[in-house]
């Protein structure tokens, strides 16, 4: 961790002692009026190294923010039909002006080439074609290859190592966060350019005045009025595999729809595109992924981590949703976002476990069949004009779930244990936001109202395999249900001068919980109670609250100070379990972000605070619930109170001029927290209990990112190292231990589509993990090689091969994967017809190695995966 920080240290000291210079001035004509669009550019002396640049704009204005070390530099100065300035100046902070001499530029050929990347203000700009390969057919083939933007696996989008905050087409937010579907299915050919624009806050209004720490993305098409989208059709043999996808999409000036409809067997997860993976800015309201309220749950099959889901998931999945945006006026928009999956998967493990000498102590099996059945309705009525700013949204979300369950356990000697979960849940939301602007100031008023229904219920037969609760049932039955209402409400009036913006704000949130459980035993058909496993719990928390925010901007410099004060109020009562709780505390949050241009290509930018966190209805209740057949809890405790300070800071640079895109971070936090939980375990069950005791624990991370685009060889290539650490107290077995663990991660990707003939994909990571108070390392190392050959014309040779590997005290477990495909196009149809064979090795079992760190034992899993398959795939464009 020292590495890390001495080296942010020193590229920020270096900054520091070459400190910045600014040149600024105007440029004119010899007719003595300003010229616009000129370019002012400082270079190094004899090196023809560019340091920076700016475009003067309509005035003939320009400021160029530069770093060097030398004494001198040259300042060159260009403009259409005018004559080329070169001038030596001394490298200081200096005013400027020049007079360029007209001059007629000849030209004798005309030459159109388009730039890679390119950035004016804090807009970068890609060009799409300049990244792309022939095996490219989607946006997202094509994003991940663009230097300075990753696409992570659940296909959120990060630039400079962050996620982005908004995802639009041609400027319209038509799918409000879910870009999935847009990502995987618009395709390359439809884009003209990709823009990330920096530090973007989606809400006109507040531009200028309320900074932002995240960056957008604006797909741009290439017509205006866009009729386009994607499809697939397969047929397999594993045997009876298929998959159809299909995508239509429009996009006009004042409509914008997608309709998507996927069905597959094939392990594809494409459910998961209906998931938002950009929030926006608060000033929008409240949005939410809406998931199971997973409190009981089946024993579950391992899965593999670190290795793409469609090699393991077997699955049936129908997946379908529409989204339409419309222009109701001019400021006016409408949405309307819905989706409905029907699933069903199943998983298949088993796994030994070894104590800390090396000895056997349990084999163990699962398998699993979880249906799924959700759906999702969205309105959206929203203005986002520079004078005024309103959005309502209102959400619907349905679950009905049942998650079956069949499990062995070596030591327990009862026969394979049938278990069964329902868990059906519903949820209402409405969230409100309008800014209006009044006497030059502006009123912010938010309202976020939420109901939520969960109804769960968890049977295991024969009750003798949950042994230390009831060993002669023959089954036993846990039920629960949570009523959740919560609201939020604020109000606040902002108002401008000299670049602050001072924003007070006053607030009230309330939430109300009603738990209730209950657990019986089913013994020759009678049914019996049990003494303790019962709650009726109302826990309501009331959280009054006033803050003061302070915005400042000023040229490349932008900070946010918010400083909140809460009024907390939490009661918690449960006559059945004598639980009577209640706290009122007030606390302060201040949180500060601030970042500074500090040239035109380096930015710095750092955040930091304190938080308090109180426990929820999860944290505090009196009688036992069985979350699972192999852990029971309680957690008879007071209130739980934590508060955590944190800070982290970014160092950034990226030049369009050059391809180079680098970010090194760094953070810390500390947590304290009145409450701890002892785990026993009784060879079968564990039982976690809530103890009242004070401790802390503290994590550090930091990662350092370079990544380039190498024109002449069409090579994307990037490096990445990871370090985090971290501190903290557990109990288990009523014995405190001080656990420390220390990470580190390197990976390495780069694409490559120099050769007419073929394109290379390659990613490869190393995570190595130190549990220093068990003595205990644990390496990981995965791989992804993707070839595709084009022997001639509109044939492609694909070849993928995925090799993953784990390590626990030099005992290692390797899977490789291999995948071929032959394609063929019909260029014209903007068709291509794929034969491919995934998992030519027919390996059907993954192997794995972990360390259990509660128990301190080894673990070594087989995982079922996904046999042989042979697909016959028709793809195509919808226009």
């Amino acid at each position: 961790m020292k590495k890390i920080a001495s080296l942010a240290f020193l590229l920020f000291f270096t900054t520091l002692i070459f400190a910045q210079k600014t040149i600024s001035g105007k440029v004119y004509g010899d007719d003595k009026k300003p010229l616009p669009s000129a370019s002012v550019t400082v270079e190094e002396v004899g090196k023809n190294a560019i340091l920076s640049y700016a475009i003067t704009d309509s005035n003939g204005n320009y400021k160029v923010t530069f770093t060097s070390g030398d004494a001198k530099i040259n300042v060159k100065v260009k403009a259409f039909n005018h004559k080329t300035i070169i001038n030596q100046y001394e490298n200081a902070t200096q005013t400027l002006n020049f007079t360029l001499e007209e001059q007629a530029t000849e030209i004798k050929e005309v030459k159109l080439k388009t730039k890679l990347v390119t950035k004016r203000g804090d807009t970068i700009s890609y060009d799409l074609k300049s990244f792309e390969s022939k095996a490219d057919r989607t946006l997202a083939d094509v994003l991940k290859k663009m230097p300075g933007v990753e696409v992570n696996k659940d296909g959120t989008i990060l630039y400079q190592g962050e996620a982005i905050n908004k995802f639009y087409v041609n400027g319209k937010d038509l799918m409000e966060g879910g870009y999935g579907t847009i990502n995987n299915s618009l395709p390359k050919d439809a884009v003209q350019k990709v823009e990330i624009m920096e530090n973007h806050q989606p809400v006109k209004i507040l531009q200028d005045k309320v900074a932002s720490e995240n960056a957008a993305i604006n797909v741009k098409l290439k017509n205006s009025v866009t009729m386009t989208g994607r499809g697939e059709a397969s047929l397999g043999v594993e045997p009876g595999l298929w998959n159809l996808k299909l995508s239509p999409m429009l996009f006009t000036p004042k409509v914008q729809w997608v309709l998507n409809y996927k069905t597959n067997n094939v392990g594809d997860q494409v459910e998961k595109e209906g998931q938002m993976l950009a929030f926006g800015s608060r000033f929008e309201g409240v949005r939410r992924n809406f998931s199971g309220n997973s409190w009981l749950n089946v024993e579950g099959a391992a899965t593999p981590s670190n290795v793409p889901v469609n090699r393991y998931l077997f699955n049936k999945v129908h997946y379908f949703s529409a989204n339409l945006l419309t222009n109701l006026s001019k400021d006016w928009e409408f949405k309307a976002n819905t989706n409905y999956t029907n699933n069903e998967v199943e998983r298949e493990s088993n796994e030994t476990r070894y104590n800390a000498d090396g000895s056997f102590y349990n084999y163990s099996y699962k398998s699993n069949t979880f249906y799924t059945n959700q759906a999702k309705g969205e309105f959206i009525f929203s203005k986002n004009a520079n004078k005024s700013f309103f959005k309502n949204t209102t959400t619907y979300n349905g679950l009905w779930n049942t998650d079956v369950a069949t499990a062995f356990d070596q030591i327990n000697s009862a026969q394979n244990a049938k278990q069964r979960n329902t868990s059906p849940s519903n949820s209402f939301q409405n969230s409100l936001s309008a800014i209006i602007p009044w006497k030059e100031k502006l009123v912010n008023v938010m309202s976020f109202v939420s109901y939520r229904d969960d109804n769960q219920s968890l049977s295991v037969s024969p009750g003798a395999y949950v042994t230390n609760i009831s060993p002669t049932a023959d089954e036993f039955n846990q039920n629960l249900n949570l009523k959740t209402f919560e609201t939020t409400n604020s109000a606040s009036l902002a108002f401008s001068k000299s670049g602050f913006t001072i924003t007070p704000e006053v607030g009230i949130n309330y939430t109300s919980n009603n738990l209730l459980t209950d657990t019986y035993a089913i013994n020759g058909g009678v049914s019996s109670g049990m003494n303790g496993y019962t709650n009726d719990l109302k826990f309501q928390k009331i959280n009054p609250y006033v803050q003061t925010t302070f915005n400042f901007k000023k040229g490349g410099f932008e900070a946010n100070l918010t400083f909140p004060i809460n009024f907390n109020k939490i009661t918690a009562e449960d006559a059945t379990n004598n639980v009577d709780k209640s706290l009122n505390k007030t606390t302060y949050e201040p949180r500060l972000y601030a970042k500074y241009d500090l040239t035109s290509f380096w930015k710095i930018s750092g955040f930091g605070g304190l938080s308090n966190a109180f426990g929820s209805v999860n944290d505090i209740y009196g009688g036992y619930i069985l979350l699972n057949p192999r852990n029971v809890t309680k957690k008879e405790t007071d209130i739980q109170q934590s508060n955590s300070k944190f800070v982290s800071s970014t160092l950034e640079y990226r030049n369009p001029l050059n391809n180079i895109f680098f970010n090194i971070n760094y953070g810390y936090n500390t947590r304290t927290s009145n409450i701890i939980f002892n785990t026993s375990y009784n060879g079968l069950q564990t039982t976690v209990v809530g103890e009242n005791l004070d401790n802390t624990s503290s994590s550090n991370s930091g990662r350092v990112e370079l990544g380039k685009y190498f024109p002449k060889f069409k090579t994307n290539a990037s490096v990445r190292y990871g370090l985090s650490e971290s501190k903290y107290l557990q109990k288990i077995q009523d014995q405190l231990q001080d656990i420390k663990s220390a990470s580190n991660t390197y990976s390495i990707k780069f694409n490559n589509n120099y050769f007419s003939w073929l394109s290379v994909d390659y990613n490869a990571g190393w995570t190595l993990t130190n549990n220093k108070t068990f003595k205990n390392k644990t390496k990981l190392f995965n791989h992804n090689l993707s070839a595709y050959i084009y022997p001639i014309k509109d044939h492609t040779i694909g070849f993928t091969w995925d090799d993953l590997q784990s390590n626990i005290n030099n005992v290692t477990r390797r899977n490789s994967f291999y995948d071929v495909s032959y394609q063929y196009s019909l260029t014209k149809e903007k068709m291509d017809i794929e034969l491919k064979v995934v998992n030519i090795a027919n390996t059907n079992s993954f192997q794995t190695i972990g360390f259990d760190s509660n128990l301190n034992q080894t673990v070594v899993s087989n995982i079922n995966i996904r046999p042989r398959q042979v697909l016959l795939t028709v793809k195509f464009n919808f226009k």
